[in-house]
């Protein structure tokens, strides 16, 4: 309430024109700004194999580009700021959320999780920690906070649940949501994930939800192959692997500059994956 959150800190120091934008566009689906960003596959692959053959460790992309967007936000902290009741905050960690099926069937329920992070992972880390509460939520029987609070909310009739959606949203715009709802909340996320490439599926730019505080939604895509033009000079050119992330962001939070170079950063992490081995020892503050 007046400001002060469990899940974030008021930013003060803002520009004055940020600090208008709010209040000119009042929701995220106002802000949304989408972005195809494609990524050359052969550096990823290589690494990937060298994984398996030097160390014995199995590494998907999905660990590659869940540990690039940790280390991306933990350097550019600005991309982890939220909007709540026209206020910018900053957030108090990194959070990934994902969207997961329990079985690839059309009759399988589906669930989200979310993993939480302090910036100085490496991929081990990351990696391990995705494993682990992937291996606790797959599963027809097995239920997560998020899908327990789902069934309790969806039990009465539908103007109750339509009152206590509206009713938590209200807290939430006053900071008054309880810390185990904010926790248990995958729409209270730095970014949302959906894996689109496990289903064969080409990336989309899915929408940011109204409710909650993400900032950031990504669809990682199949790939697929690709002329690229080599030497523009010559006209030369070369058919290459490429994954594509439909990324879309809530402008709001920081300018296009810094989105832009944060595009930029995480497009050269993925292209040096080596980099995610080692933890990161300079993570960012967010000082305003």
């Amino acid at each position: 309430m007046f400001g002060y959150r469990s899940d974030g800190k008021k930013v003060k120091n803002i520009d004055p024109f940020m600090k208008l934008v709010p209040h000119i566009m009042f929701h995220r689906n106002d802000a949304m700004v989408m972005k195809t960003e494609s990524l050359d596959c052969s550096k990823l692959d290589a690494y990937i194999l060298n994984k398996r053959r030097e160390e014995g460790v199995k590494v998907d992309y999905m660990d590659v580009v869940i540990s690039a967007f940790v280390r991306v936000i933990s350097l550019r902290p600005k991309l982890n700021r939220f909007i709540v009741n026209g206020r910018i905050y900053k957030r108090n960690n990194i959070q990934i959320s994902l969207a997961i099926k329990k079985r690839l069937v059309d009759s399988a329920e589906e669930t989200t999780i979310k993993l939480t992070f302090d910036g100085t992972e490496s991929i081990y880390d990351v990696q391990g920690k995705i494993h682990e509460i992937l291996k606790l939520n797959k599963g027809v029987q097995k239920k997560n906070i998020a899908d327990k609070l789902a069934n309790l909310f969806t039990k009465g009739p539908n103007f109750l649940i339509k009152g206590s959606v509206r009713f938590f949203m209200w807290l939430d715009k006053h900071g008054m949501l309880p810390r185990t709802l904010l926790d248990a909340s995958p729409f209270h996320t730095s970014v949302f994930l959906v894996n689109s490439r496990s289903i064969k599926m080409s990336p989309v730019y899915h929408h940011i939800y109204n409710f909650g505080t993400t900032g950031t939604f990504v669809s990682m895509g199949k790939e697929t192959y690709q002329p690229v033009v080599t030497n523009p000079n010559k006209n030369e050119f070369s058919v290459k692997k490429i994954m594509e992330l439909g990324i879309v962001i809530d402008e709001r939070i920081c300018d296009g500059l810094y989105n832009s170079l944060s595009l930029k950063e995480l497009n050269h992490i993925i292209s040096n994956p080596k980099v995610l081995d080692h933890k990161n020892e300079n993570v960012v503050k967010d000082e305003d």
